[in-house]
Parts: structure tokens; sequence; C-alpha cells
């Protein structure tokens, strides 16, 4: 289609020093061919068919009506990633380019009002309200711009109304669930002064590893579905038993509607389950009251409600995301940032959000990705799949390349952690509820329980950079110096990590 159209204008060095003469007239330069939207189930059938061919979908590489249409079809909601970097200070024509961005709109969609939903103060990325597929065409021809995408695209959401296989088990498992399951006494082993040590602690020899370090003076950011304010042993009682000096402080950057235009935080706590038990997978205190323990028990943690649940399908959840990840580079307390959330396509604002935080000197660990049916059809997540984060899988009992029943595998793997026994158990967990137990697995409890690995690393050696905590971790592991092409450098050997 796009050989049916004109170019807006002509290469410019910078959006702001282009002619706004040859801007006002080249509006009947802009040809639409196809002047419908696509149907939602039609856009989906596009995503899925590039996955299926090209093995990953991205719209930067759509044409301008499949963009259009699933802007129209997302709330008319766009998000912009525009300027040289993806991080205002360091770009002095944020404020011009943005504002040429605007005139642009203005020009073609004829209006001055409700046009900007937000506009990020620390990235190169702006919502804005688009109605007509010429301006879709004209924005994605400025040179300025580094992506424009819908904000509010719903692709879980639609695949589950259609009946689509191929995101069926990825939508639907959301990975809440407030149950509590009584643990099997084959499933951990009792350490002072009374916590249970779950089965993968012994695996990786993170339990002889605690004479060397607890996490002590490291601080953990976790960006997913809140902490319960139910349990007492992730509130008021995280200093319980041998955990002793640390904070956690809880954090709500989600918007709990599914209308773009609403505002309001809903709090810290975790309405869903999942986020609690990574909370409790990465640093829950070495309790005396007969509790699971974490694997760095004596880490602090910042945690981050960004959203509803492991599925970042909607703009709320996306735009929470970009705003945990953002604020978590921003503190200077935090050194490990761990996500168990992603989408099986690349979203443009947490791509700025990731990136924002590892130029900060974070170190980022994502889950690899967890479903059913679904691991056929998509292979690692993103943003597990970007070079600034860590990707993470579960594999099973005493194997390094053989991954757990639903999780995902692939080349950008970085580790794996041991999280699915023969009996078919996962790792215990404390319950969202206090004096309650739970299993949890997955790439995501493999992802936080690698996150807490990290702080054992970084507190045994607080002067270390980010990569030396790195190639610390991979000298300690199944495939070093030869990474697997699934399943990167396989389980860590965290006794060795921190001798």
């Amino acid at each position: 289609m796009k050989k049916n159209l004109f170019y807006l204008f002509m290469l410019c060095s910078a959006v702001a020093a282009c002619n706004r003469d040859d801007l006002q007239n080249s509006a009947a330069n802009i040809e639409v061919v196809q002047k419908d939207p696509l149907t939602s189930r039609q856009i989906n059938e596009k995503i899925n068919e590039t996955i299926r061919t090209k093995g990953r979908f991205s719209w930067k590489e759509s044409s301008d009506h499949l963009v259009w249409s699933a802007v129209f079809q997302g709330n008319k909601i766009a998000s912009i990633g525009f300027g040289s970097s993806f991080d205002r200070s360091l770009t002095a024509d944020s404020k011009a380019v943005e504002e040429e961005i605007l005139k642009v709109i203005q020009q073609y969609e004829g209006k001055t009002d409700r046009v900007v939903l937000s506009s990020d103060p620390y990235l190169n990325q702006m919502d804005v309200v688009i109605e007509k597929q010429e301006t879709v065409m004209a924005l994605r021809r400025m040179a300025g711009i580094r992506y424009l995408e819908p904000a509010d695209y719903r692709y879980f959401e639609n695949e589950q109304k259609f009946g689509g296989g191929a995101a069926k088990s990825g939508s639907s498992s959301s990975g809440c669930g407030l149950e509590s399951m009584a643990l099997n006494a084959s499933d951990y082993t009792t350490v002072s002064p009374n916590a249970k040590a779950p089965w993968s602690f012994a695996r990786h020899n993170i339990t002889g590893a605690w004479n060397y370090s607890t996490g002590a003076g490291v601080t953990i950011g976790i960006i997913d579905s809140g902490v319960s304010s139910e349990q007492a042993l992730l509130g008021s009682s995280f200093n319980n038993g041998l955990s002793s000096g640390r904070t956690i402080t809880k954090n709500g950057v989600y918007v709990d509607s599914a209308w773009p235009w609403s505002s309001g935080y809903d709090g810290s706590a975790d309405k869903c389950g999942h986020g609690t038990s990574m909370a409790s997978a990465a640093a829950a205190p070495r309790n005396n009251q007969g509790q699971p323990v974490g694997v760095a028990y004596n880490a602090s943690l910042v945690t981050y409600r960004a959203a509803s649940n492991v599925v970042l399908d909607g703009y709320h959840e996306q735009n929470g995301v970009k705003t945990a990840f953002t604020e978590l580079g921003n503190n200077t307390k935090v050194k490990i940032i761990s996500m168990s959330m992603g989408h099986i396509f690349s979203v443009g604002k947490i791509e700025d959000g990731v990136k924002y935080a590892y130029s900060k000197g974070k170190l980022i660990f994502c889950a690899g990705g967890t479903s059913t049916s679904f691991t056929n059809f998509a292979g690692v997540i993103f943003p597990a799949w970007m070079p600034e984060t860590q990707a993470i899988t579960g594999v099973k009992e005493n194997t390094s390349n053989q991954k757990c029943d639903i999780c995902h595998s692939g080349s950008e793997i970085d580790f794996t952690y041991q999280m699915e026994r023969a009996s078919g158990s996962n790792i215990p967990v404390l319950s969202y509820y206090n004096g309650q137990t739970d299993y949890v697995g997955g790439s995501s409890v493999a992802t936080a329980s690698t996150a807490g690995i990290a702080a054992l690393v970084w507190a045994k050696n607080p002067s270390w950079t980010r990569d030396q905590v790195l190639t610390k971790m991979r000298q300690s592991s199944t495939y070093y110096p030869n990474p697997n092409s699934d399943y990167g450098y396989g389980n860590i050997n965290v006794l060795k990590a921190v001798q």
C-alpha cells in the first residue's frame, strides 16, 4: 500500500527544522487507499499470522492502515515515542518536537482540545487522541517519530472474545488467585528460627549461600499486581525472625478503569495475589512462624502495583508498568528490578521505561513467559527479549534444559530456575492471608527467585557494578562459558556465586 502514497515531507534533520509551509501544502498528497478500519478480528488475525511466520510482531513494521485500525479499535488512543532518545533530559529539543507533533495532529484532526491524554515527564513519550488515518500516516513520516502505535488495543481480550486458541491460555491465565494450599512436608525443610525453606533452595545451594550473604543492604524493586495488605510478613512483620534492618515500601501506579481518560491510582494493595507471591519468593522474612522464607530474606523491597494481572493488555496496565520502571529508575536505593508480567509483542512506552531504568544502572529480570498451548505460538515474551533485561524461565527439578510444562524457552533466555517437581509441586510461598501458604510456578516465580539470587551476590559485593554481578552469576551457572541455545547459562549455583 505504501507505494501508492507520497511522502508527507522530505527527510529533516529534526522535526522542528522542517518547513511549516511544506506541511501545510502537503495535505493533498496524503492518499488513503483503504478507508475503512479493519475489525478487531482481522487485526488479531494479522498479528497472529505475523508471529507464526516471522516469530515476532511489531507495530513499527506494520502498515499505516493496520496501525490506524488498531488505534481506531482501541479507543482512538495512540502512543507516540519521539526525539533522538527515549530520555527527555538528553534531548534539548524535546519540547519543540512535541509541539510540532501537536501541530500536525491539529492540522489533520482539525481540533485542539482533548488531544493530549498524557505527556511523560521523564521519557520522550506521549499519548494522544487520533481518529483519522491521514493523521497516522503524516505522523509516521515525521523524522522525529521513533514509534507510533495503538495505546489501548486489547489483543488478548479480543482473542478471548473470538475464541482464538492462540491467546486463550495467555489471557485466561492471569496469574491471579487468592486461594491457599497446605504444603507437603517433602516440599520444604525447616530452618531456624522456624521458617520453611522451599525444596528449590537446596537445588540451587541457596541455604548454603546464606552463610555468606542474606541480601542485607540491597533493595529489589518488584513490578507486579501489588502486595497483599492482609499478609503481615510482607508488611508490619517484614523484619520477623532472622530478618532485620530492612524496609518494604509499597506503591500503586495503576488506574483500575477500562476508560483511558480515568485517573486516580487505586492503591498499592494486591487484588490478584500474583504480586504477593513474587514478593514472597524474592524476600519473605526468615520467620519464626512456620511460613516460607524468600531467597534474599534480608533484602529490602520497593513494590509497585502497576497492573491488575500479568497480561499487560490495556492502557492503564501498560501506563502503570512504564511509570513503575521510570520511578524505580529514579530510586537510587534500588539496584535490582523484577517483573513477572509481559506481552507477546513490544509496547513502545514500556520499552522506553525499561531502557530508562537500565540507563540508571538497574539490573532487570523479566519473565520469559508462562502459558499452556500458547507456548507453541510464541517464544520468549516482551520485555524479556530486550537486551536490557535478563530473561528467566522455569525448568524441572534436577535439569537445566527441560522447561516446566507451562514455561517458555528460546534464544533470549539468560538463566533458569528449578521450580517444577516430578510430583507437580512448584515453589512454596506466603499466601495472600496471614498464617496461610500456597504454591506458585512458571517463569514468574523463576524470575522473582533469580532477582533474589542477584541480591545475595550484590550484597556480598556491594561495590560491584551491575555487569560484575551478572558476570559472577554466569560464571556460577550450568552452561558457562557456552550458553545453551534455549536456556542461556542455565541454573545458578548460588553458593558458588557468593564465595
